[in-house]
């Protein structure tokens, strides 16, 4: 059998009014590449799937360790990326490669390493760094266990960057080879926040205000601005709100801002909403205010419904347009149409049409009715309505698919055969219409 049945605990749920869940991410302290992992995990993602993603990709020269760091005395998740040689997690986003950042690291990297194109960095770390394009990091990713999901999550975020590598320094995109996207520690980061949402069932996320340092950076070359370009680029491309503080350095760093970019799906939170989860991933840097991104899973208030009923008497109508009518209000939106026999003035024989519709279909209902019928005037009035949450899902029966309607009121469901579903396979098969319909709902209630 084919189909999901919907949770009937969860379908309850959204029938008191709360809707899919999204993630806010709320980046009063800026964002980068650890501290989005870190607030995942801490929002919940699992640990081991993170862990067997990474391992997929098969990149030597580093591990992992995901612990605890209090910021201003709030304890937060950490996620470190520990190259081979060092003593500790420094940060090894994009940004924190490309400049001489003032983190709080027990070390510091010396910048030996050229590059073959306007801009030269160098390292002397102990590990090798490897040239790759975006071609290079696609194959690393396509070619491990990560879910579709996942790897199509990750190489959207390595596309945005690597669209404001090209944008910054004047190359097309095929020709950009940078070294800070490709090491090893900035693939863990993306794959790892792409394997993360993945796991959390993340498809919708909204990204409040992004708020950015002052200042400058330094670089073996020279001096740059905070923001640096890579960001400011990316900010501009995406529709990012950026707000710059008096706080003195880099807040946000071109891997953190392209995950925002990456995973945003709404421009505002909903009006109304609850808390269903919250996690903090904790930054490297001391800031002093917090240097947390914190991460809420929430659900929306779905609006409640605006519906209408129309009515109106018709005594002077044949059954032909009548019959039309309907028709036409179905095919225009309608929730519901019907005919009640009644009785008007001087005891003629009537109909009465009842039609209930949403409040942004009632006047275009409205001119339908006045324009086939013979009526000249329509009575209105609000509805409220207790509507059982449902699902459609497919079952294939021995003759072949059809649809039913699983509908749900607390543990119970209750499983409805689609009239046409069941109406063509009695055509097909000369079968009675009423034991196809009962073989459809016996297997429906199965799934």
């Amino acid at each position: 059998m084919a189909g999901v049945c919907e949770n009937p605990v969860q379908a309850a749920d959204q029938e008191e009014g709360w809707g899919s869940k999204m993630l806010y991410l709320e980046c009063l302290s800026g964002i980068s590449g650890d501290m989005t992992v870190a607030a995942l995990l801490d929002l919940g993602a699992s640990r081991d799937r993170l862990l067997e993603g990474l391992a997929s990709l098969g990149l030597d020269g580093y591990e992992v360790k995901i612990g605890r760091r209090a910021k201003c005395g709030v304890e937060a998740c950490s996620f470190d990326v520990i190259l081979d040689g060092e003593e500790d997690g420094g940060s090894h986003d994009y940004t924190e490669q490309l400049h001489d950042h003032d983190h709080d690291h027990d070390h510091e990297h010396s910048h030996e390493h050229t590059h073959t194109h306007d801009h030269e960095h160098s390292h002397d770390h102990r590990h090798p760094h490897v040239h790759r394009n975006l071609g290079d990091i696609t194959e690393i990713i396509n070619r491990s266990a990560m879910t579709e999901r996942a790897k199509a999550t990750a190489l959207r975020i390595f596309g945005i960057v690597a669209e404001a590598e090209a944008r910054v320094h004047g190359n097309p995109i095929e020709e950009v080879h940078f070294h800070e996207v490709g090491a090893v520690d900035s693939i863990v980061d993306i794959c790892a926040a792409a394997i993360c949402l993945d796991d959390l069932d993340i498809t919708e996320a909204v990204i409040s205000e992004i708020s950015e340092g002052s200042g400058h950076v330094h670089c073996q070359h020279g001096i740059l601005p905070v923001p640096v370009p890579a960001v400011t680029a990316i900010a501009g491309e995406y529709g990012l709100y950026l707000r710059l503080t008096d706080t003195r350095g880099e807040m946000v760093t071109p891997t953190g801002a392209a995950i925002a970019a990456g995973v945003r799906t709404r421009e505002a939170l909903p009006d109304s909403f609850r808390i269903v989860k919250t996690g903090m991933g904790a930054g490297k840097k001391d800031f002093p205010k917090a240097n947390l991104l914190r991460a809420y899973l929430i659900e929306e208030r779905k609006k409640k419904e605006e519906l209408w009923m129309l009515e109106t008497n018709i005594d002077d109508a044949t059954g032909e347009a009548l019959g039309y009518v309907m028709d036409r209000l179905f095919r225009a939106g309608a929730r519901d149409v019907c005919y009640l026999p009644a009785f008007m003035k001087k005891n003629r024989p009537a109909w009465l049409l009842k039609v209930v519709c949403d409040e942004d279909r009632r006047e275009d209902l409205e001119g339908l009715i006045f324009c086939h019928t013979t009526t000249i005037g329509i009575r209105r009035y609000p509805l409220e309505r207790t509507a059982l949450p449902r699902k459609i899902l497919t079952v294939k029966t021995e003759w072949g698919e059809a649809r039913a309607k699983a509908v749900f009121r607390g543990e119970q469901t209750f499983c409805y055969p689609e009239y046409e579903d069941v109406a063509r396979l009695a055509d097909e098969t000369g079968k009675p219409f009423q034991d196809i319909y009962e073989e459809i709902r016996r297997l429906a209630a199965e799934v």
